[in-house]
């Protein structure tokens, strides 16, 4: 355990949330920790230090600014930063197109989420055909009860 071990004790969704998101009554706890020289604090203002990338005005700006940061999380000697750090280096090219054309796949994440959940309920399925079917009846926005038109 890292000396101060027992301060941290029920911190753990301060050092989760965006700063903006934590509760007025919990700041003044987490502002007290965040100027402690603790491994998590240091974590913290690297990983916070990072969402900078996505005010980045052009991706020549984005790409100098992730270099930087990378440099600093790999100088930080915290194993789990620099192997986030390193993680992301690999995937840096698809970082800045989401920051060029910010567009996401989340819809798509989404749907393949609820035919995942299709599949566990039904235990696998014997007919492609009724997997088909099962798919466009969840995913498909039915309507179970239409109104006849008058």
């Amino acid at each position: 355990m890292e000396p101060g071990g027992g301060t941290l004790k029920g911190t753990r969704y301060l050092w989760l949330w965006n700063p903006e998101n934590i509760p007025e009554w919990r700041r003044p706890d987490f502002d007290a920790l965040r100027r402690k020289d603790l491994k998590v604090s240091r974590a913290w203002a690297i990983k916070e230090n990072l969402r900078q990338l996505w005010a980045c005005g052009s991706e020549e700006e984005a790409r100098n600014f992730f270099a930087r940061w990378y440099g600093r999380a790999m100088r930080s000697r915290l194993a789990p930063v620099v192997k986030a750090a390193r993680t992301l280096k690999h995937y840096v090219g698809g970082v800045l197109r989401a920051l060029r054309h910010r567009i996401t796949n989340a819809c798509v994440e989404g749907i393949n989420s609820k035919i995942e959940t299709i599949k566990k309920m039904a235990c696998g399925f014997r007919n492609r055909e009724h997997y088909k079917t099962a798919i466009y009846f969840h995913c498909g926005g039915l309507d179970l009860h239409p109104v006849p038109a008058t």
